[in-house]
């Protein structure tokens, strides 16, 4: 965190297939080693597979699952006296966001599919569907923010 003046944040520019900045912030997000057309043909490839198997907008579906996977609370450590606590605290909407894209590319690492494409697309329509690993990383969170809630006086 610097000291002297609070950073920008930078603005993403849409997509130029979709016009969306959430598919760009998902796309920058997916890329390795800076191949960003790799990184393209694999999202759009899972959205084309999205509209084969569902005649859905692949673009709500991808919103959705995104806005289901989104975190309302989190814990973070807070060291008082000698012992450290998790304080549930509540996550800012930009932190949601990136939580909810990394989630969702994590959870399709996981899968059993064969192609980053088919993976992608599978987390996408179950995380739609409240379903999926994202989501359940999501429910984690949640469910350790619940627990506790007794040390949310606490937060800084």
């Amino acid at each position: 965190m610097p000291r002297r003046r609070e950073v920008p944040k930078r603005e993403t520019l849409p997509d130029p297939k979709y016009n969306n900045e959430l598919i760009t912030k998902f796309i920058n997000n997916l890329l390795k080693k800076g191949k960003k057309n790799v990184a393209n043909s694999i999202l759009y490839g899972a959205f084309d597979i999205i509209e084969q198997k569902t005649k859905e907008s692949s673009v709500e579906i991808f919103e959705r699952a995104v806005g289901n996977v989104k975190p309302v609370v989190e814990v973070k450590s807070r060291r008082v006296g000698g012992s450290t606590y998790q304080v549930p605290t509540e996550v800012s909407s930009a932190r949601r966001v990136a939580l909810a894209i990394r989630w969702l590319i994590s959870g399709a690492h996981k899968r059993a599919e064969k192609t980053m494409r088919e993976k992608l697309a599978a987390e996408f329509l179950d995380a739609a569907n409240n379903r999926g690993t994202a989501v359940k990383k999501k429910e984690d969170t949640h469910k350790m923010a619940e627990a506790n809630k007794a040390f949310a006086h606490y937060r800084f």
